[in-house]
């Protein structure tokens, strides 16, 4: 399938995308390429950059990859810190250009762990499945990303929405190493740094949930308050200043801390409680 035609996104980023899409569909062991993150979501802005997942059955070598971003003005090929991918600046547009590589087999398997045996994560437990939903095919070597997709659009089961909540809500203040908890450790200690990474764990499972109890899969870490926002009709009252207030205070480091996070964590169980 000819990725002509398949993108909405006008100028020269439309004809980008739509280059290199073609690009790696010369390469033989490409099963699919696809467009997403905030190009797709409806999210984005002027920052955001252009995302595009390769799918193949085998690695695609790096003499491939480097030929893709050839003219680069700056390129980083062979990244591994997270998924793996290679990221760039186009020569001639100036378009940021992030590009991920995933074996199908894997995301079948992510998606098989999640939709059939409804396993849960600590934190962004269904942002794989997002991603599957929103992204936009370019390229299709065989029907097999269609079928994928076709699969992804199953409604989201009440076993998933009630593992996620079960992993992820007790973590917040109810267990003994609750996140609340070990961020008053971190105030006792004077650690600032631990308090953040505390803090942010909080918000993750926060948000998991959150997504959860409204059966919407989690759009992944960014413009997460927005996205709660338009998808989430059961929320707490006024979250996004709660959540707001809670980091405003981290550099107090002190009681008004906890009592920030207890009134961001009350919210949420509170309307856990109503929703079941």
């Amino acid at each position: 399938m000819s990725a002509q035609g398949e993108l909405s996104n006008k100028g020269s980023a439309r004809d980008l995308v739509l280059r290199l899409a073609d690009a790696y569909a010369a390469i033989a062991t490409v099963e699919a390429v696809v467009l997403s993150g905030s190009q797709t979501s409806g999210l984005g802005d002027g920052a955001s950059d252009i995302d595009l997942y390769v799918y193949s059955r085998s690695p695609i070598s790096l003499e491939d990859r480097s030929q893709v971003a050839a003219g680069a003005r700056r390129a980083e090929i062979g990244n591994a810190f997270w998924e793996p991918g290679d990221e760039w600046v186009d020569g001639s547009t100036g378009i940021s250009i992030d590009v991920m590589f995933r074996d199908c087999r894997w995301i079948e398997e992510q998606l098989d762990r999640m939709l059939k045996h409804h396993q849960a994560s600590i934190g962004y437990s269904t942002c794989f499945w997002y991603n599957v939903l929103h992204s936009e095919s370019l390229f299709d070597r065989s029907g097999w990303f269609g079928q994928l997709h076709e699969w992804a659009r199953v409604p989201y089961s009440e076993e998933l929405g009630a593992a996620i909540i079960a992993k992820n809500l007790p973590l917040l203040r109810q267990n003994m190493s609750s996140y609340i908890h070990q961020m008053e450790l971190a105030i006792q200690r004077g650690d600032l740094v631990s308090l953040n990474h505390r803090t942010t764990a909080l918000l993750a499972s926060y948000f998991d949930v959150l997504f959860a109890l409204n059966r919407q899969p989690h759009p992944g870490e960014k413009r997460l308050v927005k996205s709660a926002e338009q998808l989430c009709e059961k929320r707490p009252v006024d979250f996004a200043e709660k959540i707001a207030d809670l980091l405003a205070s981290l550099p107090r480091m002190d009681a008004s801390v906890i009592e920030a996070a207890e009134r961001v964590v009350e919210g949420l169980e509170k309307v856990v409680r109503v929703g079941k």
